[in-house]
């Protein structure tokens, strides 16, 4: 035998190298004889069973008791010597197979180019590294948690903003571009016609005996034919009277300012708004000249 186990390396430096503790391996060993016994012992007796039946003289019931205290005893006598002999199997290994001499140095895989100088205060800034990195990869982790929610519900409402789309694209954008393109004059006149009072109903029905054409008018106040033959004849007057290059260019210009003002649709609605309340103002002056003449 070698040295006690009191000058052995510590058993954990053993279990580290062997991967399991040798005491459990021992119990394992020392409990499969254990059973070993235990078998032998139930085979035996059912041996002696079956020898005892098939002797002639059945009728004696002191074999059976013989039997049965001769197991026992003999079944204690193999425990007794198998726990003796495995104390010692046990003892022998924990001191001989199970034991390294503290004068070898043992040093593991895992253990190389360890350095085991390093003093107490540098294993602690160590210790609260560790314990930082730590915390701040369960914060990146937290992180990415909320930024994949916020993925997924972005990509929710841009489908929902989609659908949304798909609803309202049924809709002419061509309208609204010919509103867009509407002169600056002809919304001007819209707000002002937008902002007059209203009418009361003796202008109202006043208006209502008024014919649409009345004699008297002037060229452009009759109808849009009118103020396109009134603005056609100008123009041809006026080039007439100059017959220079400047009259080309104020031909252009006057076509530009007519396109300014708007399409012949526009200018359509424009004319027919205007000529209404033109006529409902000159009304409204009439009725208040026949109040002040009755006075």
């Amino acid at each position: 035998m070698s040295s006690s186990s009191s000058n052995s390396v510590p058993p954990l430096l053993i279990t580290e190298a062997l991967g399991f503790s040798p005491q459990l391996l021992l119990d394992d060993i020392i409990n499969i004889a254990n059973a070993a016994v235990t078998d032998g012992v139930n085979g035996l007796e059912g041996f002696l069973e079956n020898w005892a039946e098939q002797r002639p003289d059945k009728q004696d019931n002191n074999r059976h008791q013989e039997i049965e205290s001769g197991l026992v005893a003999f079944q204690t006598l193999l425990e007794h010597h198998t726990d003796l002999a495995f104390d010692f199997f046990e003892a022998w290994c924990l001191r001989n197979i199970f034991a390294i001499p503290p004068d070898l140095p043992i040093v593991l895989p895992h253990q190389e180019n360890l350095d085991l100088t390093a003093k107490p205060e540098k294993e602690e800034e160590l210790i609260e590294e560790v314990a930082r990195l730590r915390a701040e990869i369960d914060s990146q982790r937290r992180l990415h948690l909320l930024l994949t929610r916020a993925l997924r519900t972005a990509k929710r409402k841009r489908l929902e903003s989609e659908r949304r789309l798909e609803r309202i694209s049924s809709l002419d954008p061509h309208r609204l571009d010919i509103l867009a393109k509407l002169p600056a004059q002809l919304l001007t006149m819209h707000d002002a016609v937008s902002n007059l009072p209203p009418m009361d109903a003796a202008t109202i029905a006043a208006m209502t005996q008024i014919t649409l054409s009345e004699p008297g008018k002037r060229q452009w106040e009759t109808s849009k034919t009118g103020y396109l033959n009134w603005a056609v004849s100008m123009l041809l007057e006026r080039a007439r009277a100059d017959e220079n290059a400047r009259g080309s260019a104020t031909i252009d210009g006057i076509t530009r300012n007519v396109e300014e003002i708007g399409k012949a649709d526009q200018l359509r609605q424009a004319f027919e708004i205007t000529e209404s309340i033109a006529a409902g103002l000159r009304d409204v002056d009439r009725g208040l000249d026949s109040s002040q003449m009755e006075e």
